[in-house]
């Protein structure tokens, strides 16, 4: 029997032990998505308690919650942090089989060196105290941690017109060991069917990029300048989360109407949107080309399905679920309209429901060009599919259908500065995987050529891949 969260954790064979101690362990960690705010980077933000840093906008612990039968009260309500940190506590025994249970106790271990004990009802005090006295130390700010979690780079989620100021306040800082970077995230310009939002979107964009936008072409020019803009501060990454591919056939006079009508004030129906949705699109994908950038598509989250707790919480609160609409032949189209438009950029694809795993594992191979190694690649486990039994069906489809040694690893796609020890999960999966292949005699006992797949896929393949300006 193993000892819980031993330092062999997951690590099921004598090779996959030397993989991960001698190879995966050591790499730093590019966490080349995620939700942090740069603010709080930008300010080096000293959490006043555990609540904060841990539980603050966490879904995936506010579903467990409820689930236990957590009034809302103690979850987004106005308890107190003590009160809301201990009804979280009581209910992290009733975690195990959920990821939770492990990732709370590794985040726990690392960084505060809690593995003495098990968070529960009992526990709460102690833990309290203790995570707390850390979290008021110089070296458990948001910079001290992401130095004690060998965070090199990271990318956080930023809107076309943002301002990016913290970003600039990190750049100009020489204190700031972690570089950290833009990522253009456009999803507003796809709000087709209200005519208010996206008006209203659109006139936020034109400010931001210092012109009107009263055409398509007045907003594919200011599209344009806001790369250029994010491209100034490093940006080198797009990333799309929507409920799946866009396509349809249209005109550049059908795509120009359509923006008129909406900026008129007209909503426009399923099938006008998409046409016009597909326009800016293919457009988005000639910026991000030109620029070397890579795009990222998020897919099959369906949002916000309790509508009475939509409108008293708003998105991103934890009613989210999987989406099982079909998307194959329009993934197909949209990739292929793209490449024809203006060539594919470097796109990564993610699934938020496993069913479509070999799907996208095999659609990246249709449009691999032979220039870039892994141009195409099928993204990690994410969201649901971010515990053991989703990482490794991810990276056993990759394996079959592609190339995983071309793999870009592991993000945390995350609003937490505790979650990095998901990267240390992943890369014990990892490892075990590739150990297990070794024990079962499908891939040669060579540490040597293992660890240096390893070591890629934990850092060296996304260094290369992303083309980030990193320093150093």
């Amino acid at each position: 029997m193993s000892e819980f969260l031993s330092r062999d954790f997951l690590l099921e064979t004598d090779i996959a032990r030397r993989l991960y101690f001698e190879y995966a362990e050591p790499q730093p960690i590019l966490d080349y998505h995620c939700h942090l705010s740069p603010d709080d980077i930008a300010q080096d933000r000293q959490f006043r308690t555990i609540t904060e840093i841990w539980l603050a906008g966490d879904h995936y612990k506010w579903r467990a919650m409820r689930s236990n039968g957590v009034t809302e009260r103690l979850i987004t309500g106005n308890a107190t942090d003590r009160e809301k940190f201990q009804a979280f506590a009581e209910t992290v025994p009733y975690c195990i089989g959920n990821p939770l249970y492990q990732w709370t106790h590794l985040e726990l271990k690392r960084p505060f060196g809690i593995d003495d004990l098990r968070l529960d009802g009992k526990t709460a005090e102690t833990v309290w105290d203790r995570t707390n006295e850390k979290l008021a130390e110089p070296a458990f700010s948001v910079r001290g941690i992401l130095k004690q979690m060998n965070v090199k780079v990271v990318c956080t989620t930023d809107d076309p017109a943002d301002d990016l100021a913290a970003h600039k306040r990190i750049a100009a800082d020489a204190d700031c060991q972690v570089q950290v970077f833009p990522a253009f995230r456009p999803d507003k310009l796809f709000v087709t069917h209200d005519a208010a939002a996206f008006n209203a979107y659109i006139d936020r964009l034109g400010a931001a990029a210092g012109s009107e936008i009263g055409s398509l072409q007045d907003l594919y020019d200011g599209i344009d300048s806001r790369m250029s803009y994010f491209h100034e501060l490093g940006g080198r990454i797009a990333d799309h989360g929507l409920a799946g591919p866009v396509y349809a056939e249209f005109t550049d006079n059908e795509a120009k109407r359509l923006f008129a009508a909406l900026r008129g004030g007209n909503a426009l129906d399923a099938e006008s949107g998409a046409k016009l949705q597909t326009a800016i699109m293919l457009e988005l994908n000639r910026g991000y080309h030109d620029r070397g950038w890579t795009s990222q598509y998020h897919f099959g989250a369906m949002r916000n399905n309790n509508r009475r707790m939509f409108e008293k919480l708003g998105p991103d609160t934890g009613y989210d679920s999987m989406d099982d609409t079909p998307m194959a032949r329009i993934l197909s189209a949209m990739l292929s309209a793209i490449e024809a438009h203006s060539g594919l950029p470097k796109t990564i694809l993610y699934t938020n429901n496993p069913i479509f795993n070999e799907m996208m594992a095999t659609m990246t191979g249709n449009f691999q060009d032979g220039e870039i190694p892994g141009k195409m690649q099928f993204g990690s486990g994410w969201w649901f599919n971010d515990q053991r039994d989703g990482m490794e069906r991810q990276m056993i489809a990759l394996a079959n259908m592609g190339l995983l040694r071309r793999f870009v690893g592991m993000l945390t796609d995350s609003r937490s500065f505790l979650s990095f020890p998901r990267h240390e999960y992943f890369r014990r999966i990892l490892c075990n995987l590739l150990g297990k292949w070794v024990q079962s005699g499908e891939i040669p006992d060579d540490v040597e050529l293992l660890g240096s797949m390893v070591r890629e896929i934990c850092w060296e393949n996304a260094r290369d891949y992303f083309k980030l300006p990193i320093k150093g």
